[in-house]
């Protein structure tokens, strides 16, 4: 048999594995919308009547949740949209670019909110009317909902881009309401309305390290980067372990959208092997698959590197090499 390329592994149990993860994480962003949309509405009104501008500032980041929840499940249903020859992996990284748009938006409100409160500590205008009673009312609701919705999301945040960018907003909404409540409480006890637009700037801060950390792992993805959770060194050294495998070489492993890894590499065969090659790359997808949680595989064997111009990328013997030293040392 002569060597040949790999496609997806396990096409169908891929697809329907995809499809039931992604309803159970719509069924879940579902739930927090509602429930953000209450959030929201309980914000906006007790921020105005009570005249907080923490509790304001708040509101405005729940309203940029509901949005940002809107996406994602908007995306959700983009990415199960079929590929076609034109669009090869389909839609799936619309999910991706969702995330970006959620990070730039939080930078947007994280600066609106600093401006206001900047506005009014310089103006010193501590004279309005704050009903405090209101605001910790208001806040304290809040902070329930915030609970319920982080420890909904925290059982589907992992390996998903979408909700993990859905559940930051989140965390960092649930340490807004503490802020505002602390606000509540200092300008309840101390008459201390200063407190108010300084919860404000706490809350922006909080919005901008959350946000900062999504555009960071969207760049990772747009970059083509290779996934967080996977070790290449191991992954390598795991392939090359395969009776049969001389090298792997020539290695690119990157994210497609959350939970679904991409990897290609050119697998250089023993001169000397004498086994079928189609139970060899069963062995070698079947390793990426189940160990290393890749979905989209292609390898190709080669009995010579000879004719290989790709860039070989065997930075990983090195460090096979160092390790193994380290170990015999020791």
């Amino acid at each position: 048999m002569t060597p040949g390329h790999a496609g997806n592994a396990s096409r169908n149990h891929d697809d329907v594995h995809d499809h039931d993860y992604r309803a159970a994480g719509r069924r879940v962003l579902i739930l927090v919308l509602i429930m953000t949309i209450i959030h929201m509405a309980l914000e906006i009104v007790g921020g105005i009547v009570s005249g907080s501008l923490g509790l304001l500032a708040h509101a405005g980041h729940v309203v940029i949740d509901v949005v940002a929840i809107g996406l994602a499940l908007f995306a959700m249903w983009m990415a199960e949209r079929p590929a076609t020859i034109t669009r090869t992996f389909g839609y799936k990284r619309i999910e991706v670019l969702v995330v970006m748009f959620n990070a730039l938006a939080l930078w947007v409100l994280a600066n609106w909110i600093i401006y206001g409160a900047y506005q009014r500590l310089i103006s010193l205008e501590h004279e309005h009317e704050l009903e405090a009673t209101i605001m910790l009312i208001v806040a304290t609701a809040g902070l329930l909902i915030n609970l319920g919705a982080v420890w909904a999301l925290y059982r589907s945040v992992r390996d998903n881009i979408s909700i993990e960018g859905v559940f930051w907003h989140i965390v960092v909404d649930l340490l807004g309401s503490i802020g505002v409540i602390v606000a509540g409480v200092l300008t309840l006890l101390f008459d201390w309305d200063v407190a108010d637009p300084i919860a404000g700037i706490v809350i922006a801060v909080f919005i901008l390290v959350s946000s900062g950390r999504l555009a960071i792992m969207v760049f990772r993805v747009l970059l083509e980067g290779v996934p967080k959770r996977l070790d290449m060194y191991q992954l390598c050294s795991a392939l090359e372990d395969v009776d049969g495998v001389t090298l792997i070489h020539d290695v690119h492993a990157w994210t497609i959208t959350s939970g679904y890894d991409a990897l290609t590499a050119h697998v250089l065969i023993d001169a000397d092997y004498q086994g079928e090659y189609e139970p060899l790359l069963r062995r070698l997808r079947q390793i990426a698959y189940e160990e290393f949680g890749i979905h989209h595989i292609t390898l190709q064997l080669e009995t010579s590197a000879a004719d290989c111009t790709e860039n070989h990328h065997v930075d990983h013997l090195e460090a096979r090499t160092h390790a193994e030293a380290r170990q015999t040392a020791s």
